[in-house]
């Protein structure tokens, strides 16, 4: 099975290793990717054109930073986040999918065996599962280096920070915003109007750890 609703990657400077890209493709799960204008013929070069859309500039004109850098800075990944929010939405889809661009794969955690899933399956059960709740704003998987084998852990854990893969509710009164940690602000005011998040330990995504590969904010914000 595949996901009902659609899934984006937010891209940037990872043309050449695409790590979500690939895994999604292996596993034949439809998706967009979103990169910036410039970079629109590196990304072409290696990935079906019809999978990837432009990020409008005035969603990075007007992206809220909250600080007073301006465009001295990369404004990070929450721009393109917004992007995919209002495409969504305009595509008539009640939730979103928004993975970031360093995801190598994706697993199954079952009586502490971790297993490379080889479809979108995975996907379709975080849907169904959170569509059962009314007040659950977002939900995601967890990383799988957080959920040790030799460790319990329970199926989904409730009310915490989702980072990286998120399965977001679209018509929640919020968007994206800051330069930096941008999902734990966005989580952070889901949680404190009363919405419920929902992390997933059924379900993991192969995180690289930041710093580890070039692009992305890795240049802009972490080298230093």
């Amino acid at each position: 099975m595949n996901p009902n609703f659609p899934v984006y990657i937010v891209s940037k400077g990872r043309a050449d290793s695409r790590l979500t890209s690939r895994a999604l493709e292996f596993m034949k799960v439809p998706y967009s990717i979103v990169v910036e204008k410039q970079e629109y013929d590196e990304y072409t070069a290696v990935i079906d054109p019809s999978k990837i859309l432009i990020l409008p500039q005035k969603y990075l004109d007007e992206y809220d930073t909250f600080d007073t850098l301006g465009n001295t800075k990369s404004k990070g990944p929450g721009a393109a986040r917004n992007f995919v929010w209002d495409h969504s939405i305009e595509a008539g889809f009640a939730w979103h999918w928004v993975m970031d661009d360093n995801l190598d794969a994706f697993h199954r955690l079952n009586r502490n065996v971790k297993d490379e899933v080889e479809s979108g399956t995975i996907f379709r059960c975080a849907e169904d599962f959170v569509n059962r709740y009314e007040n659950i704003a977002q939900a995601g998987l967890n990383y799988y280096s957080f959920c040790k084998s030799t460790e319990h852990a329970t199926p989904y854990k409730l009310n915490t920070r989702i980072y990286s893969c998120l399965l977001i509710r679209n018509d929640i009164p919020y968007r994206w915003r800051g330069r930096y940690n941008e999902d734990t602000d966005l989580s952070l005011r889901v949680l404190k109007d009363g919405w419920c998040t929902l992390q997933f330990n059924a379900f993991l995504c192969g995180k690289v750890t930041t710093q580890r590969m070039s692009g992305g904010n890795t240049k802009e914000f972490y080298n230093e």
